[in-house]
């Protein structure tokens, strides 16, 4: 029997799973409460280029992601390039690129070298993550380190990406790190390969879109769900939330095929006048009817963060609430620079020294130029709490706190280089996996019969980016709708 799927959220983990449910012959239908699909893989304008709003990369290891994009039809343009890994510390820019660079790395001494290599190989060898999950991961590091090389190199790397957070963080966040990265140099390829499909994450949309719109999959974008109850039939309902007058009057146009359309100046509960399906329209303002056009559906997937999804569903029983809205996130303001002369010849640079920013990710390490029009593209992460006042500081006053510590840090660079600069702040990016963690996880199936929340909380041995979330919707479906791969319950 096929039934009516309502996904919410088109981040990986909702295309695949509208893909999955689509396959298997169900009607689905894709919410989205920004104005493109990807979530945090989105792509945005800079400097005329359609490219992607945060750094994403792919390993050689990452089958899930290769698998899906193959599926989709873009497996023969991965480009694969080997890459380099820097340090700024001490107030130097140092390669770690290979074993004779990191024997010869002059921020700490042989002893300290000889215990942080042991380190990372011993956590490459463990297979029982839930041990570590029972450690802080300063104080399993400080023994397996030492105090000085955690003091020096794995505690500004902790806080880079953790904040003062790493203080309650498990051990089990570094062994999924070090995991990560040995997989991508035991992947077959005998260097450390990372790859991108040629036209970046924006190709990719693009051509996810439209398989999932052949494959009869609505897909709603501007459509922000207020409110997702279960009826006494057994179906469940979801509540767009109100529409909101824009401050402008003129509908917009996308540059990119897969949101090719004008989105309304108003928009209408309900109906975003940005269908995917549907991206003509006959007039620039959709008007308002007199309630919020709701929809019933048979089962509903929500991937929103943890809070925000208990928000959605006020049936929900009081201790899996009180579970999901404990979850604590780390956010992330990140600048996207378009300059017209490269940094380095590193992809990542990571930073011990105290700078605005939290690392150095050059792009074009890897991209090809021509991707920007001769131009180099880098991101600049800082990864803070969701309530950090940098959120709250105007991109004007971001690009001059970034960019006059660029040009401490690089001779060379000169803030007249820079042809764009854009900021992206997002406030829950991933989920800070303290002591126990997966222990306190509700489950994906919610206290309200039909209604799943599924989101980047559930990646309990891993770190969170594209290969894991589409893993994460794999095994979720397999595991939750065995049944619905042949198209009935």
């Amino acid at each position: 029997m096929k039934e009516s799927i309502a996904i919410v959220g088109s981040g990986f983990l909702g295309l695949t799973l509208a893909k999955r449910f689509a396959d298997a012959g169900h009607k689905v239908t894709l919410f989205e409460s920004a104005p493109e699909i990807g979530g945090l893989a989105s792509v945005w304008e800079i400097n005329d280029i359609i490219w992607d709003r945060h750094y994403h990369v792919v390993l050689a290891s990452d089958k899930h992601t290769r698998n899906i994009i193959e599926e989709i039809g873009l497996g023969d343009e991965f480009k694969w390039v080997e890459t380099k890994t820097g340090f700024y510390t001490d107030g130097e820019l140092l390669s770690m690129s290979d074993t004779k660079e990191f024997l010869t790395f002059p921020a700490l001494g042989m002893i300290s070298k000889l215990r942080l290599g042991a380190t990372i190989f011993f956590a490459s060898k463990i297979k029982n993550w839930r041990k570590l999950e029972k450690q802080s991961v300063e104080q399993w590091l400080t023994k397996m380190s030492g105090k000085k090389t955690f003091e020096k190199m794995w505690k500004p790397l902790l806080k880079a990406k953790l904040g003062e957070a790493y203080k309650e963080t498990a051990a089990s966040f570094i062994w999924a790190t070090i995991q990560r990265m040995y997989s991508a140099r035991n992947s077959g390829m005998k260097r450390e390969m990372f790859g991108y499909v040629k036209g970046g994450y924006g190709r990719v949309l693009e051509r996810f879109s439209d398989v999932l719109l052949k494959r009869g999959v609505e897909i709603r974008l501007n459509s922000r769900i207020d409110k997702i109850e279960r009826l006494d039939s057994g179906k469940v309902r979801l509540i767009p939330a109100a529409a909101r007058r824009h401050s402008d009057t003129k509908a917009k146009v996308q540059k990119t095929k897969y949101a090719q359309f004008e989105a309304a100046a108003v928009v209408a509960p309900g109906f975003s006048g940005a269908f995917l399906s549907e991206p003509q329209l006959s007039k620039n303002v959709v008007d308002f009817p007199e309630t919020p056009m709701s929809q019933v559906f048979d089962k509903v997937i929500v991937t929103a963060p943890s809070n925000v999804a208990a928000k959605m569903l006020p049936q929900l029983d009081a201790d899996e609430r009180e579970k999901l809205e404990g979850i604590k996130y780390q956010g992330i303001v990140c600048a996207s620079v378009m300059t017209r002369c490269s940094l380095s010849n590193y992809y990542v640079t990571n930073i011990t020294d105290d700078t605005p920013f939290t690392g150095i990710i050059e792009m074009s390490a890897i991209v090809d130029k021509k991707e920007f029009d001769g131009n180099a593209l880098v991101y600049l992460p800082r990864y803070i709490a969701p309530d950090d006042p940098l959120f709250d500081k105007t991109d004007e006053e971001i690009e001059h706190y970034f960019l006059t510590a660029l040009e401490k840090m690089y001779p060379n660079f000169r803030k007249k280089d820079v042809v764009a600069f854009k900021v992206s702040k997002v406030r829950q990016v991933f989920p800070i996996p303290v002591l126990s963690y997966h222990e306190s996880l509700p489950d994906m199936k919610s206290s309200v019969d039909g209604v799943y929340i599924v989101n980047s909380s559930h990646i309990v041995n891993g770190t969170l980016n594209i290969n894991e979330t589409v893993q994460l919707a794999e095994n979720f479906f397999a595991t939750n709708f065995t049944h619905y791969t042949n198209g009935s319950l």
